[in-house]
C-alpha cells in the first residue's frame, strides 16, 4: 500500500515504496543515496517500507550486488512512491506526481535548473532538495561535504608533486577507497613544509582525517606562524584566525557571522609562511574575501598550491578562475596577469578546483550517504516528520512552491 498523508502533511507508519533511481546527468555520476549494504541496514530498520533499485550500468555498485541482497531491480519504478537520486534528474526523465529527492541546485536560483523547477511544478512533483535537509537550527544533516575534503587533500598533495615535479601519484578516481588513498599518499617523502587548511564543518573536517591520516604534525597557529620546522607541519584555521575587525576590537564568531562587514581578512599572515593551502570553508554573504588578486601579487605570497575544496568562483580565493575537473583537475593561476596559465611554470600557483571532489571516491561516498540518510531522513516517513525535516525541505507540493521557497516564484515564473 502507497503512502498518503494526513492533513498536517506529515507521514504515517504504513507501507510506503521508495525507489533508488539511476543517475542520468552527464557527465555520469557513480555514487548513489544507498549502496547494497546500506539499503539492507535501512531494510532491516523499517521493515513496512520497501525498497526497489532502478537498473544501472552508471552506478558504484553492480545490479547484482543489489540483487543478492534480495533487492528488486528493475527498469520501472512508476510504483515507487519516493524516488531517491542524487544528481539533477533529467526533465524527460520526471515521472508525475511522484516525490523525489536530489540535489536540484535551484535554492539559489541557479538560471542553468530554471527549466527543470518549472518541468517539477509541472509535473506536480514534490521536490526534497538534500541541501535543504536541514535541523531545527538549519544545520545540514547530511550531504558529501566529509568525502569533497578527503578527496580534496588528497588531490592538494597529487598537485604538489606535479608542480615541484618531486612525484607522481595516481587519480583518486583510480583508487578504491579512503584507505587505498591514505596508503598511496604514505609512500611519498614531503619535505618540510607549511600547510594551512581553512575550515572546520564537514569538508574541513574530511581533509584533516587526510592529514592525520599521513601523520603529518598539526600545530598551533602562534607556532605555524613564526616557527620553522625539519618536517612538513599543518594548521587549521577558523574564521577568527584569518579574519580582523576593522575597528580591532576582540569578539566571538557569532559576532563574525552577525556582522561579517565589519571585518576584512587577516589570511594574508599565512599565506606569507605557507606553502600550500587547503580550502575547506563555508563562505557566507559580504564576508571578507579570504585572498584577493592583490594579496596574490604581493611578493611575500609564499604559496605555491591551492586545493580550493570550496570552489567558490571569482570570490574568496582570488586564485579559483574556474572550476576544474576530474579528467583536467590542475590550472595555473598567473597573479601578474590575474589570468590563466601553465601551472608549471615557477611564477604560476596551481590550482586544484574540482567542483564534484565525492565522485572521485564514489563507494565510500554512497555509504557514507546513506548513513545520514537512514539517521536523519527516513524515520520522518514513519515518525509522523515529528522534527519538520522533511517540512524544512519540501521545496514544491501541489504543483506549488511552498511557502518557505516562495522567494523562488520569481525564479519560476521567468520565461526564458
Amino acid at each position: 500500500m502507497a503512502a498518503i498523508v494526513n492533513k498536517q502533511n506529515t507521514y504515517q507508519d504504513y507501507m510506503i515504496t521508495f525507489g533508488i533511481i539511476k543517475e542520468r546527468k552527464n557527465p555520469p555520476d557513480r555514487r548513489v543515496v544507498f549502496s547494497p549494504r546500506g539499503l539492507k541496514a535501512a531494510s532491516a530498520q523499517f521493515p513496512d517500507a520497501k525498497f526497489v533499485v532502478e537498473s544501472s550500468d552508471i552506478r558504484a555498485f553492480e545490479d547484482q550486488q543489489y540483487k543478492d541482497l534480495g533487492f528488486e531491480v528493475t527498469e520501472d519504478m512508476s510504483a515507487c512512491d519516493v524516488l531517491l537520486g542524487v544528481k539533477e534528474v533529467p526533465i524527460d526523465a520526471l515521472i508525475p506526481y511522484k516525490k523525489y529527492f536530489f540535489f536540484s541546485h535551484t535554492i539559489k536560483k541557479q538560471p542553468y535548473n530554471r527549466k527543470l523547477l518549472q518541468a517539477v511544478l509541472a509535473k506536480n512533483i514534490e521536490l526534497y532538495d538534500h541541501e535543504v535537509i536541514v535541523n531545527k537550527a538549519g544545520f545540514r544533516l547530511i550531504g558529501f561535504g566529509r568525502y569533497a575534503g578527503i578527496v580534496g587533500a588528497y588531490n592538494a598533495f597529487r598537485t604538489w608533486g606535479l608542480k615541484e615535479r618531486s612525484f607522481t601519484l595516481p587519480k583518486a578516481e583510480s583508487l578504491q577507497n579512503q584507505q587505498e588513498l591514505v596508503d598511496t599518499l604514505n609512500e611519498v617523502q614531503l619535505p618540510a613544509m607549511k600547510i594551512v587548511l581553512t575550515g572546520s564543518g564537514k569538508v574541513g573536517g574530511g581533509a584533516k582525517e587526510i592529514l592525520d591520516a599521513m601523520q603529518l604534525r598539526e600545530v598551533t597557529v602562534d607556532e605555524f606562524l613564526a616557527q620553522q620546522f625539519n618536517e612538513p607541519v599543518y594548521v587549521q584555521i577558523d574564521v577568527l584566525d584569518y579574519n580582523k575587525r576593522k575597528d580591532g576590537a576582540v569578539k566571538d564568531k557569532t559576532d563574525f557571522y552577525q556582522n561579517p562587514k565589519e571585518y576584512e581578512s587577516d589570511f594574508m599572515k599565512f599565506a606569507k609562511v605557507a606553502d600550500l593551502y587547503i580550502a575547506g570553508h563555508f563562505f557566507g554573504d559580504d564576508s571578507p574575501y579570504i585572498f584577493t588578486r592583490e594579496d596574490a601579487k604581493s611578493q611575500d605570497f609564499n604559496i605555491k598550491v591551492v586545493a580550493d575544496v570550496s570552489c567558490d568562483i571569482d570570490g574568496p580565493v582570488a586564485s579559483t578562475i574556474r572550476p576544474s575537473t576530474i579528467a583536467d583537475p590542475i590550472y595555473g593561476y598567473n597573479p601578474t596577469t590575474e589570468s590563466e596559465d601553465d601551472y608549471l611554470k615557477a611564477d604560476s600557483i596551481a590550482v586544484m578546483a574540482v567542483d564534484n571532489l565525492p565522485c572521485e571516491l564514489p563507494r565510500d561516498a554512497s555509504e557514507g550517504f546513506g548513513e545520514m540518510f537512514l539517521a536523519s531522513v527516513l524515520p520522518a516517513f514513519f515518525n509522523g516528520d515529528k522534527d519538520g525535516v522533511l517540512a524544512r525541505a519540501r521545496m514544491t507540493k501541489d504543483g506549488q512552491l511552498t511557502e518557505r521557497y516562495s522567494y523562488l516564484n520569481d525564479y519560476v515564473s521567468h520565461t526564458n
